[in-house]
Parts: C-alpha cells; sequence; structure tokens
C-alpha cells in the first residue's frame, strides 16, 4: 500500500487559467449521439456548442491541471486525464478537490467527520490520508469535470 504522499500528487504541475478570449465551439449535434445503432448524423446538425459555456460556471476561479499517479482512478481520474477546478465552489463531505496539504498538491475526496478530516483515494493501493494536529490543509478548489485523455 503506497503511503507517500509525494507519489500521487500534483506537486510541479502548473495550473492554467481560463484565457477569456474567444469562445470554444464545438458542432451540436441535435439529439445526442446514439450509443446503439448508428444514426445518420448530417440529418441532426444543428447549432455549435460553447465548451466554455458548458463546462465552466467561474472563469475567474477556474484551473485546469493535468493529472499525474493514479490514487482516483476508480472515480474516473487517470493519469493524464485534465481536471477543471472551480475555486468559487464550497468543497463538501464527499467532494473531490484538489488540497493543499503541507506545501504538496493532491487531488482526493474530502472526509470529514467532527473534527476528523481525511483526504480519500479511489484506488486501493493507496492510503487514506488522515490530517493531523499542525498540518496545513487548504482546499484549493473543486473538481468540477474531468477530461479524459485520448
Amino acid at each position: 500500500m503506497r503511503t507517500k504522499r509525494e507519489k500521487d500528487s500534483l506537486v510541479g504541475q502548473r495550473f492554467y487559467a481560463l484565457v477569456q478570449t474567444e469562445e470554444i465551439l464545438i458542432i451540436h449535434v441535435d439529439g445526442g449521439i446514439s450509443a446503439g445503432f448508428p444514426s445518420p448524423a448530417d440529418d441532426y446538425l444543428e447549432t455549435q456548442i460553447d465548451l466554455r459555456k458548458e463546462l465552466i460556471t467561474n472563469p475567474d476561479a477556474t484551473f485546469i491541471v493535468r493529472v499525474q499517479g493514479d490514487s482516483m482512478m476508480d472515480d474516473g481520474i487517470e493519469d493524464g486525464d485534465v481536471l477543471i477546478i472551480d475555486r468559487s465552489v464550497k468543497a463538501k463531505n464527499g467532494s473531490v478537490a484538489v488540497c493543499y496539504l503541507n506545501n504538496t498538491f493532491t487531488v482526493k475526496r474530502l472526509e470529514k467527520r467532527g473534527d476528523l478530516i481525511r483526504l480519500l483515494p479511489s484506488n486501493p493501493a493507496y492510503a487514506p490520508i488522515t490530517v493531523q494536529e499542525g498540518d496545513e490543509l487548504v482546499i484549493w478548489g473543486v473538481v468540477t469535470f474531468v477530461i479524459k485523455k485520448p
């Protein structure tokens, strides 16, 4: 069981703020895309979707970062995925959040029971991190979307 916090963290990662210039547009297919039998998509092409409007609620508080490590793989967050993090979202029990613990960034699920705070991985190869008295913990932001690597 891995216990070193540095083995699966966001240390050395660059957090990117969103530039508020152009829209990011993709083609919108009215009615969605069939995951069963194929359908002629050209019959349904309608408008474009602005990914910023779909994925970003508060651009001034939103950042993106690429994940390194596999401690959250059972939550669908894998090595190389991109996280959209909103610092304006209030973290609550069960939130998947980017945490700054003792000068190290990590992404984990928050668990709070009374005064006990734990950072939970979703990979059984990793041990939960119990925040101890004297630890410095900052909940930096809440993960709002995961963009899967190709």
